[in-house]
């Protein structure tokens, strides 16, 4: 149990602020603080219902007077940024200082500590919080995850309909399940004493997995001969912008498919963060293949 204990022998609950609370990685992170006895604070932009246990704050990341509010008695918190631009990020970064909360910052595997600038506008952002971050004096602690195993999510709709997931094809990469970045996320949350080695823990999976690869395997998962089917950008900015995703957004996941390096090699973060090596995609497929039917 990762509480402390106060001075007289009574339990000190560690308070716990969760941003992107409502996505495939922050629902994780809430599960296993709340399994670990934690008091989870939820910053949401919308409160969809009650869930017993966690203290929702309404807001938004940019509103410097919600942040405020949601900061208040908080020891630590699980920041996701979800813009493409670091600028609105000054106010939540002056309330964090203000606040002095220990901050564990998501960040992206992609990100070339040698270069001037990132490879496409995703990663610079995450290289562009982290600077900002670390400039204002929070230390952050950082964990760089790579592609998550829940973005293949995104391809229910297709196998709904067929066994061909089609759309722009990106580089190979060691695919992460997102239950494993949770883990490694609740043990930096709930760690007693701040680390000293703040430098990024790079979050893998076991494996490098190009489109095709995870395709198949998931094929292997509900028992289908599935196939990947890569478009061009063209079509692929065509096929994003009908579905309603915003003009940004799609510019920057293409110049993703288009510009980012391959990444190609695995580490043991994952293992020495939570004692377990991470799981394999072909294990994220079979434990999601009711999603897809």
């Amino acid at each position: 149990m990762p509480d402390t204990t106060g001075p007289r022998g009574t339990p000190c609950r560690s308070s716990i602020l969760v941003t992107g609370a409502a996505g495939n990685l922050g629902r994780e992170v809430v599960d296993r603080l709340q399994a670990h006895g934690a008091l989870v604070r939820c910053l949401v932009r919308d409160q969809t219902g009650p869930r017993p246990g966690v203290e929702w704050a309404v807001g938004d990341l940019t509103d410097a007077a919600a942040v405020r509010a949601a900061l208040v008695g908080i020891d630590a918190v699980f920041l996701i940024w979800p813009l493409l631009d670091s600028a609105p990020a000054h106010d939540l970064v002056t309330e964090l200082v203000a606040a002095a909360p220990r901050v564990v910052y998501l960040s992206s595997t992609a990100i070339d500590d040698e270069a001037a600038r990132q490879s496409d506008p995703i990663v610079q952002v995450h290289a562009d919080m982290e600077a900002l971050l670390r400039n204002a004096g929070l230390r952050p602690l950082v964990l760089r995850s790579d592609t998550l195993a829940s973005n293949a999510r995104g391809w229910a709709p297709q196998l709904r309909a067929g066994d061909v997931v089609s759309g722009p094809d990106m580089a190979r990469t060691a695919v992460v399940d997102e239950r494993d970045v949770a883990d490694a996320a609740v043990a930096v949350l709930l760690a007693q004493h701040n680390p000293l080695d703040f430098e990024p823990h790079l979050l893998t999976g076991p494996e490098v997995l190009s489109r095709t690869d995870q395709v198949a395997l998931l094929g292997a998962a509900l028992r289908r001969r599935l196939r990947f089917q890569a478009v061009t950008a063209d079509l692929a900015r065509s096929r994003m912008l009908t579905d309603g995703r915003p003009e940004r957004l799609v510019e920057a996941l293409i110049a993703a498919s288009m510009r980012r390096p391959e990444s190609n090699h695995t580490t043991d973060h994952i293992e020495r963060l939570t004692g377990r090596p991470p799981g394999t995609f072909a294990r994220w497929a079979v434990d999601h293949a009711a999603e897809f039917s």
